[in-house]
């Protein structure tokens, strides 16, 4: 009886430490990702502020390349770090950054080819793409390796150093120019500068955790709760698969800002990138503070409240969040904040609120078809909802008589919200 007493009270000791960590981990990964949202969002006001469309414009085209880039050659690797926990974190690390590193390697050509669909010159382009890549290849490892073994202070500064970084130098660099008159180039060097940051927090990460982690896993976890913890969580994906869903986000995502440079010029591309880059943020925030967090720490049983409401009100808020950026840029337009050459930022305000919003939803949702045994499904809709998108985007290309940019943007932005909205309800009905 005294066993079976003692037995329940440290099973129950150790339900209410999980529940506590998984709590705490939230907290200090949401925390963290809001500055670093906040961050990046001064950034990307500095752009607006303080250099013109044509130099934002072509600055995103150059980091929307290395991003191409640097996605496809992680083919989710960091996703699959989480999901996955059967491996050591420093194992699966070590794996994922080779991995990733051979294929960034055997992507040359293809990053090549974009640049000069791009209309850049090739060398300095291709080259600026290349080292932003392969440093945000290190930085996205990085965040999920020190979510799964990290200390509070790791993940926080993982995320949170190198937009800082980045706005920083920014700022230093405007500040140089106007005393001394240096005309160098300014936002590539300054995001270049905080990626490798990110990716220099992965090399003292993984030795200075590799011990304490391997301890601590060892001390904490029992079979029992490992196996209740990652039994139905899983990618179940095959590696093919895994890479036609990346190939396909890569490009779309690419290709958004390739074909906006390609009909439209510098200056439209600008427009729409620097409020895309505003308003995209909270959803990569969504995913990176709910549902990254909740494959880190498998998958736990919660009351069955807060299974059904969490994910919806986190991403109704969101999206709320994400109609008051809109506001709020229509507001600094309205009252001439920002430099008159910026008003061509009216047209894109409401489509990207309501795509971006909407991607919102989905991200809050992200996590349920690798605990549900739907990771493959989830990739086929997802697909399809990129062949769609695609679609949208190419079509005027096409036509005799081209639509101009703001009817293109809503045109595009009302099929990737639908969809989006679609896939939403999907995941929301898996249990």
């Amino acid at each position: 009886m005294a066993d079976r007493r003692n037995k329940r009270t440290r099973g129950c000791a150790l339900s209410w430490a999980k529940r506590f960590n998984v709590s705490s981990t939230s907290r200090v990964v949401a925390l963290s990702s809001a500055v670093a949202f906040a961050t990046q969002v001064a950034f990307a006001l500095l752009m607006l502020r303080l250099f013109t469309p044509q130099e934002v414009g072509e600055f995103s085209v150059i980091s929307q390349i290395g991003f191409f880039w640097m996605t496809l050659a992680l083919a989710q690797a960091p996703l699959g770090m989480l999901a996955n926990q059967h491996l050591s974190a420093q194992t699966a690390a070590q794996h994922a950054w080779h991995a990733s590193a051979m294929r960034g390697l055997g992507l040359l050509p293809v990053a090549a080819l974009a640049v000069w669909f791009s209309q850049l010159a090739m060398w300095p382009a291709l080259l600026w793409a290349l080292l932003l890549a392969f440093c945000q290849m290190g930085w996205m490892l990085a965040q999920s390796f020190t979510l799964r073994v990290g200390t509070a202070l790791q993940q926080a500064a993982v995320r949170v150093l190198p937009p800082v970084t980045a706005a920083a130098t920014a700022l230093a660099a405007v500040l140089l120019s106007a005393s001394i008159g240096w005309s160098g180039p300014t936002l590539v060097p300054s995001a270049l500068l905080g990626y490798a940051v990110g990716a220099a927090w992965l090399v003292p990460a993984l030795h200075a955790r590799d011990a304490h982690a391997n301890s601590a896993s060892s001390i904490e976890s029992t079979p029992d709760a490992h196996a209740t913890a990652n039994t139905h969580q899983a990618d179940t994906r095959s590696a093919t698969l895994r890479m036609a869903h990346t190939l396909v986000d890569a490009l779309l995502a690419t290709a958004v800002i390739v074909v906006w440079q390609r009909m439209y010029g510098a200056e439209e591309t600008g427009w729409m990138s620097a409020l895309l880059r505003v308003l995209g943020f909270l959803p990569a925030v969504v995913h990176m503070a709910w549902a990254q967090v909740a494959l880190a720490q498998g998958n736990q049983v919660a009351p069955k409240s807060t299974r059904m409401a969490t994910p919806w009100w986190l991403g109704l808020g969101a999206f709320a969040c994400v109609i008051l950026l809109g506001l709020s840029c229509a507001m600094a337009l309205y009252f001439e904040w920002l430099d008159l050459r910026w008003g061509g930022v009216w047209a894109y305000i409401a489509p990207l609120v309501l795509w971006q919003g909407s991607a919102c939803l989905s991200a809050a949702f992200s996590h349920r078809p690798f605990q549900t045994q739907s990771a493959s499904a989830y990739s086929w809709a997802c697909m399809t909802l990129g062949a769609l998108q695609a679609a949208a985007l190419l079509a005027p290309m096409g036509l005799a008589q081209p639509i101009d940019a703001a009817q293109h943007m809503a045109a595009f932005a009302l099929v990737s919200s639908s969809g989006l909205l679609s896939l939403t309800v999907w995941m929301a009905r898996l249990r």
